[in-house]
């Protein structure tokens, strides 16, 4: 291994961005999400760590990715290989890239295969806003959510809009952009078409070569009351090429596809009831264009979940259900597989004067390993109209994918890999002016699946520890917003060797100056060393 030196301090937005009306800053009490407890509530009343990326600091970022947005926020690394649609990693609380759920819309994109889902397809131009819910919540949603979730919500037309754009730059890279949405009595109705293409730039020191990348991508919606119900209709879908380097250092290149397609119906039962099912089909699909190799799977979901609102709870329970088929061809060996996984889940939240709880119960039996029990446990107290305590407990588990079980390599005995995690918090809050938020995690990862020598097959053999904290500051003036945050973790296997591509601290500073009709941006991030291979 090579130590890569990843310190940067990058001044990414400074510049203006003219609107016709400037929207009022939101105060943190009013933004509401739906992450981190499947239902909604304001993000002063998650008693985990939540952080809501919005459209403006989408726009004022001029992001080309999901990736280029996620790398300012704090406990959240990346790692790339390369520009533009190259391979990307996400890690959350210093866990491992496949143990960060991505949801568009609440559908799961992470694939069935090896990987994890393909953040560096997803354009930022479809995005309504990003909740980023940090911590374990595979009670609330299954496997792979051991680090965190994050959920991508995209454009809606609450109120009409129509938008377009034309780019170019470096690499000759070019780009375009149509949104438009409208609604009207009874329904909402949108669209979002977005285009990229670029030579991208040689990473390695060791070759010349360029890695372009093409992407054309779709979002679609639309909804509709029927009866007393919200029916609506959404679909993502990306589609390009993206050429690398392979293990020898020879040019290669792959096309890829990935879609999300959800029908959600939301029923109300008076004023206190409600019940909400998503079916959804998702593909994940790479082809390589050297080689016969590729790899795909789609995978068809039934997420069905009911809420009754008493007088100081809400109790929700749910079923899911999954259908999954995972097909691949590499280094010679391949496999067709089908897996079903099936869920129920029960969930509590309770809202005493000063006090604050969170419960969640799943119960998932899935047809390769058999059943697993993930729970959370998270309180949180009040003690002044400023200053509010919580501490939550919670079990994740990631399943082994199929590459994992029938891959080259692949062992059909493997076992989830399951952490228990111990999460602090001490959070203060003065208006809409102050506010300072101090996390400490701690995560013990088990029977973690790593590739046997001896054997050449994979194996549940490996442990890891993580500890850390954060503390975030943020202040609210009358015509500016300014935040920072510092990360501080100690990311390491049982044997004390580091865990690769996480740094051991870093920070970030934004900066965000209402001037008239325009806004001007800075945002500036601090990385420490990360090993890497090589």
């Amino acid at each position: 291994m090579k130590k890569l030196m990843f310190l940067s301090l990058l001044a990414l937005m400074g510049q203006f961005l003219v609107s016709n009306s400037l929207a009022a800053d939101i105060s943190a009490t009013d933004t509401i999400i739906v992450t981190a407890t499947r239902n909604e509530i304001s993000v002063d009343d998650a008693i985990v760590p939540v952080r809501v990326i919005t459209r403006d600091d989408i726009e004022l970022s001029l992001a080309s990715d999901l990736a280029e947005l996620l790398r300012f926020e704090a406990g959240i690394d990346i790692g790339r290989n390369g520009g533009p649609g190259q391979a990307t990693s996400v890690f959350m609380q210093g866990t491992e890239s496949n143990h960060t759920l991505v949801l568009v819309d609440g559908v799961r994109i992470n694939p069935g295969t090896i990987g994890g889902a393909a953040v560096q397809h997803l354009a930022p131009e479809m995005i309504e806003r990003v909740e980023i819910v940090k911590g374990a919540r595979s009670a609330l949603f299954g496997t792979d959510a051991i680090g965190g979730v994050i959920n991508i919500i995209t454009r809606n037309a609450d109120t009409p809009y129509a938008e377009a754009s034309l780019g170019g730059g470096s690499f000759d890279s070019q780009s375009a952009h149509f949104s438009a949405g409208t609604n009207g009595e009874h329904g909402k109705v949108g669209a979002t078409v977005n285009w990229q293409v670029t030579d991208g730039y040689a990473p390695r020191l060791e070759s010349d070569t360029e890695r372009g990348y093409d992407n054309l991508s779709l979002n679609l919606f639309g909804s509709r009351e029927i009866g007393k119900s919200e029916v609506s209709l959404r679909h993502w879908h990306a589609d390009g090429n993206v050429e690398y380097l392979d293990f020898f250092l020879s040019p290669v290149d792959q096309d890829y596809e990935n879609t999300a397609t959800a029908l959600q119906v939301d029923t109300p039962f008076g004023e206190a009831a409600s019940s909400k099912l998503i079916a959804s089909h998702s593909v994940d699909e790479i082809r390589q264009q050297q080689s016969p190799d590729f790899v795909k799977s789609s995978r068809k979901t039934l997420d069905w979940q009911y809420t009754h609102a008493l007088a100081r709870q809400t109790v929700t329970a749910g079923l899911y259900l999954v259908d999954e088929n995972a097909s691949a061809v590499s280094f010679g060996s391949g496999f067709d597989q089908d897996t079903d996984v099936r869920a129920v889940f029960i969930q509590d939240q309770v809202n005493i004067e000063r006090h604050r709880a969170f419960a969640a119960l799943r119960l998932s039996d899935h047809e390769g390993f058999g059943n697993v029990t993930t729970w959370n446990a998270e309180y949180a107290f009040d003690l002044t109209r400023d200053w509010t305590v919580s501490a939550g407990l919670g079990r994740a588990f990631r399943a082994p994918d199929a590459s994992d079980r029938f891959g080259f390599g692949g062992n059909p005995d493997l076992q989830p890999e399951t952490s228990d995690s111990v999460q602090v918090g001490l959070r203060y809050s003065s208006g809409n002016r102050h506010r300072v938020d101090i996390e400490l995690y701690s995560n013990d990862l088990d029977d973690l699946i790593e590739f046997d020598f001896t054997t050449f097959t994979l194996v549940n053999i490996d442990k890891a520890e993580i500890r850390g904290g954060q503390i975030a500051y943020e202040y609210r003036g009358d015509t500016f917003t300014l935040r920072s945050e510092y990360v501080r973790q100690n990311a390491d296997n049982i044997d004390g060797s580091r865990l690769l591509r996480r740094a051991e601290q870093s920070a970030t500073l934004t900066y965000t100056q209402n001037i008239g009709a325009h806004r001007l941006g800075l945002a500036m991030l601090a990385s420490g060393e990360r090993e890497d291979f090589g």
